[in-house]
């Protein structure tokens, strides 16, 4: 077994690659790994950014997928999940101080892995809070990466007790009030398929459960209340006009129709006032798009190859 990266139950590492860790904004230990494509010539490199309270290991199917079909994949737990430090000790919360650190992290894996160590063009794939984060560093990216696919944007929020701007507030009045380390609930996410709203594909449920099972050190619980006065925050960042045009980075929107924690309204908008953004509906689809049933993957693997091809390739990009 990889010492860094961890087999489990149906979840093999993916071989022919390197992994180590990256010291983050203020000392905080990032654990990245690199998957090489095992063709000749590579296509390019993909820099998969994960959402909330994910791993490296959940992604193992997806780097697979992407390297077999000449990509090579770079990828990092963000700081406070998976297999990088945590930031309150002794406490499993989804826990940040700004989300700009998030940014400065991606900033230093390009800087010191990506840029050296991997294969020209790059591109972004990333998924909910990972897409927020590409985002809001886009305007600076241009110059680095090439194309973006970002899946189930976490733009707003949906399927909560109460409204957006409720959550914002009471956030924000925790955060200010010396209680930003605090969750809003307790106990651990529900953990059995029936109930679940991410996905429709038991048997990849099953295993994401099994990674966490078998390496508990690697899950995470409930977002503390300065998490998600951050990530509110973000959002009303990057939804801003003003934001969207510094963006020229042709940008490729996934949204699945049946997320029930991205609004489909709230995507659907974003790409009529996205100039360098398309948008492509997955007809039935959950919110996690790279853990969903075969006949929505299938969708997702297909745009993203068509939208991301190597050098070697045609220019068909969707921008502006």
């Amino acid at each position: 077994m990889d010492s860094i990266l961890h087999a489990s139950t149906d979840n093999p590492v993916p071989e022919n690659h390197f992994a180590g860790f990256l010291e983050g904004r203020g000392g905080v230990k990032i654990r990245y790994a690199v998957f090489r494509s095992s063709t000749r010539e590579a296509k390019g490199t993909v820099v998969l950014l994960q959402g909330r309270s994910e791993c490296i290991e959940k992604y193992f199917e997806t780097i697979n997928d992407l390297t077999a079909r000449g990509l090579w994949v770079a990828t990092f737990d963000w700081r406070g999940q998976g297999g990088s430090d945590r930031l309150i000790a002794g406490n499993r919360a989804g826990h940040v101080a700004r989300f700009s650190d998030y940014e400065a992290d991606l900033s230093l894996f390009l800087e010191k892995i990506v840029l050296p160590d991997a294969r020209l063009p790059f591109f972004i794939v990333a998924h909910s809070t990972g897409a927020l984060v590409a985002l809001s560093q886009a305007p600076s990216l241009e110059n680095r990466i090439e194309r973006m696919v970002l899946a189930s944007p976490f733009i707003a929020l949906d399927g909560q007790t109460m409204s957006q701007r409720k959550i914002s507030i009471i956030a924000r009045l925790a955060t200010w009030s010396g209680l930003g380390k605090r969750t809003f609930r307790k106990g651990d996410p529900g953990l059995d398929f029936p109930r679940n709203i991410v996905t429709s594909d038991e048997r990849r449920f099953q295993r994401n459960l099994a990674i966490v099972a078998e390496h508990p050190e690697l899950s995470i619980s409930w977002p503390t209340a300065r998490w998600l006065n951050q990530a509110l925050a973000t959002m009303a960042k990057v939804t801003r006009q003003d934001h969207l045009t510094r963006i020229r980075i042709p940008t490729l929107l996934l949204c699945a129709t049946s997320d029930a924690l991205v609004p489909r309204a709230a995507v659907g908008h974003l790409a009529r006032v996205f100039r360098a953004g398309r948008l492509i509906e997955i007809d039935g689809a959950r919110h996690e798009l790279f853990q969903e049933a075969d006949r929505y993957r299938a969708q997702v693997l297909a745009a993203i190859e068509a939208f991301i091809p190597g050098s070697d390739a045609e220019d068909t990009s969707l921008g502006a």
